[in-house]
């Protein structure tokens, strides 16, 4: 074969293989960016996950509280009932603001009730056998509960507080974007 005939010598071939050899950077590099942007998605899954971990902690101290106050002067399920509530509004605001970094609006305030009906229900399912069928202290057994519905309440209230098409970090679209309105907390 001549000179630049076959693909492999001459100047011709060896621009190919140049031009081969860069395009393979070029798909690493977009790899490797790829994977950047992946493992930022997951540390910031991670920190979500914490500090909605966070929040719950707080305010399973908050209900538990209230509920410890209200016991001896209610019976326990309304007790129960009445902190459970009162949490509930200082959980909506710390879940808007520092879990999920999204601007409280009257419509996700008016829909965070949802996801605690799934809370209440699992919680007051557990609460009752635990109580009843278990024969555990009632001061203890809403603590054993409340861990029960965790996962549940995280996976809705996400679904209710995080706008959709956002990305799954914090501040995916840009704080102000028309598709994002996620904000940095002014509590974090």
């Amino acid at each position: 074969m001549g000179a630049g005939g076959d693909g492999g010598s001459g100047p011709a071939g060896r621009g190919r293989e140049r031009g081969q050899g860069q395009g393979q950077e070029e798909g690493e590099q977009r790899q490797g960016e790829q994977e950047q942007v992946r493992a930022r998605g997951r540390r910031a899954r991670l920190a979500e996950i914490f500090r909605f971990a966070l929040v719950g902690g707080v305010n399973t101290g908050t209900f538990f509280g209230c509920y410890l106050l209200l016991h001896p002067w209610m019976p326990y399920f309304a007790a129960y009932s009445l902190a459970f509530l009162l949490s509930m509004v200082g959980s909506f605001f710390l879940n808007t603001y520092f879990t999920y970094r999204t601007r409280p609006t009257w419509k996700k305030f008016a829909l965070f009730p949802l996801t605690n009906v799934t809370n209440y229900l699992v919680q007051s399912v557990g609460l009752y056998a635990l109580v009843t069928w278990a024969g555990m202290d009632d001061r203890i057994a809403p603590l054993v509960a409340a861990v029960v519905a965790i996962p549940f309440t995280y996976l809705i209230s996400q679904r209710i507080l995080v706008p959709r098409g956002t990305g799954r970090g914090p501040g995916a679209a840009g704080p102000g974007s028309e598709t994002d309105e996620r904000q940095p907390s002014r509590l974090a």
